[in-house]
């Protein structure tokens, strides 16, 4: 299932797999936020049928690759994840992307669909679409600065810059993917043939609404959905189990009925390193 492709990516390194099902009908591909890991889909297997296979891409320069190269173009980053899934596309695949996982999740989608891999579904999180979002520059800030702005995103984690030694490990990675994000100019404003829901949080103000809705610009007409939950950029955290619940029901809509799950656990907050980020 994995190795090292004839271009170089070690497959090995770029995905977590949070549920390993023994016969997948579908995997669900979740990419984090900037400066987040993988962790922050560490509990949606409970949540979703038994044979939803979920992955999480880690990107490189945190966690336990925190001394790879980081990746700040967009072009890059989507090119490498491309590569790295070629093992992991014998079943149907289905992105889900989270503030900047979700312009990663929309260019790894419009490559798989360039080599004919239609995506089940892409849904993409607490980000305005490419055409609409704002052209900030953060990552030229100072650390004070970008901490405080990731801050205003909403409380999950964001303690951890107040300890010297963590921030001094988890602030390049998250400059890195400012960056990456804030220099991101679609080289193809193209839509998916996928379906594609957008999500927001009500009360999230690095999204205008307009701008969340502007998706349904990329993917063709009768294929686009928007979905408020309450809360802020991080609404998916305290809003888990809907938000997941609202993910497999579209699943099953789009042809993967799924098994149900063994267990329904309760929402819980990811753990790990996972601190704020776009």
């Amino acid at each position: 299932m994995t190795g090292t492709s004839a271009g170089g990516i070690d497959e090995k390194k770029w995905f977590r797999v949070h549920r390993r099902a023994a016969e997948p009908g579908l995997r669900l591909l979740c990419f984090p936020h900037a400066g987040g890991t993988a962790q922050l889909f560490h509990d949606w297997p409970a949540l979703l049928p038994a044979d939803i296979e979920v992955l999480a891409v880690r990107y490189p320069g945190r966690q336990d690759r925190l001394t790879e190269p980081r990746i700040e173009s967009m072009a890059a980053m989507a090119d490498a994840i491309v590569t790295a899934l070629r093992p992991w596309l014998d079943r149907p695949l289905a992105l889900f992307g989270h503030s900047m996982g979700a312009c990663v999740a929309y260019e790894v989608a419009l490559r798989l669909e360039a080599r004919g891999i239609i995506p089940t579904h892409l849904m993409v999180s607490a980000h305005e679409a490419p055409q609409r979002a704002e052209r900030a520059a953060l990552h030229r800030a100072d650390d004070a600065t970008l901490i405080a702005h990731v801050r205003r995103l909403g409380d999950m984690c964001s303690e951890a810059y107040d300890i010297p030694e963590l921030r001094e490990l988890l602030l390049p990675a998250l400059r890195s993917d400012y960056r990456l994000v804030e220099s991101y100019r679609p080289a193809q404003l193209a839509p998916v043939k996928a379906p594609l829901t957008a999500y927001v949080g009500q009360d999230d103000t690095s999204c205008a609404l307009d701008g969340v809705r502007a998706w349904s610009e990329l993917t063709t007409p009768h294929s686009f959905d928007l979905r408020a939950f309450p809360g802020d950029h991080f609404y998916l955290v305290p809003r888990q189990a809907d938000l997941v619940a609202d993910v497999a029901a579209r699943l099953a809509r789009a042809g993967h009925p799924g098994r149900p799950a063994p267990h329904r656990a309760p929402p819980v907050a990811p753990g790990g390193d996972d601190p704020t980020g776009r």
